[in-house]
């Protein structure tokens, strides 16, 4: 029996948001791997088992599934968002990497996912719709110090900055220390979105800048979004404002 691992990401949390290649692949797994929250969005069949863990857990997890995976056995790791951003992806391949010869010949399928900017992006309009990054603040791989350059360098190049993972219990301070740096660099009418529970209950969005947006608003449901030099506002009477970020440069 030659066996398989899917990584799949499941999307930001609401089921409509799941791909159809994502529900195919967790059909096929006879055993579903992930962080405790990711896994309790799936209902699973009596003949599947499910192996939650902590959110710290990555390598652990990526072992485990993998050891299954060469017994034999049909296995998914799953992921919110998309498995490849800042998720269970990188953690697979650097268990591989690391691991027996033996586990690069196994059959592994990278499932895409609609990750968190991407649905924040579409609730608040098109504010990706020039250059933009991704970068997480936390610390739990990676120095603040380099976090505080990445920052810095996506400002000088004008980017759209999009920030994961921005605040937690143990990471109480660390958005404040952004936002100062942040706030030194921009002028204060930058545009800032806060896109909280995106695809889950109590989902929010608020459009505020860079000057009056409350920081103490955000924690590890929240995705930040810093506007570039061509992200605009369109007010709107009735219902909340677009945002768009022009797709020529200045």
């Amino acid at each position: 029996m030659t066996g398989r691992l899917f990584i799949i990401g499941l999307g930001p949390g609401d089921a409509r948001l799941r791909t159809y290649e994502a529900d195919a692949a967790l059909k096929k797994a006879q055993d579903i791997f992930g962080y405790s929250l990711y896994v309790d969005r799936i209902d699973a069949r009596p003949e599947q088992t499910k192996h939650p863990s902590d959110n710290r857990e990555e390598l652990d997890r990526a072992r485990e599934a993998l050891l299954r995976v060469a017994k034999g056995k049909s296995v998914a790791i799953v992921s919110g968002g998309d498995a490849g951003v800042f998720a269970m992806a990188a953690a697979v391949f650097e268990a591989i990497e690391n691991g027996p010869t033996s586990w690069r010949d196994l059959e592994i399928e990278v499932i895409p996912g609609v990750s968190a900017m991407h649905a924040a992006a579409a609730r608040l309009g098109a504010p990706l719709g020039n250059d933009f990054c991704a970068i997480s603040l936390s610390t739990n791989l990676k120095p603040w110090t380099l976090i505080e350059k990445r920052l810095q360098h996506a400002v000088e190049g004008d980017f759209v900055i999009t920030l994961y993972n921005p605040a937690s219990i143990a990471r109480p301070d660390q958005i404040y220390q952004a936002f100062d740096l942040l706030r030194g660099l921009l002028p204060p009418d930058r545009v800032v979105c806060l896109a909280k529970n995106i695809g889950r209950d109590k989902e929010e969005c608020i459009i505020s800048t860079l000057s009056e947006i409350e920081i103490k608003q955000i924690n590890m449901s929240t995705l930040v979004l810093i506007g570039s030099s061509g992200t605009r506002v369109i007010p709107r009477s009735q219902t909340q404002n677009w945002i768009y970020t022009s797709r020529g440069a200045k």
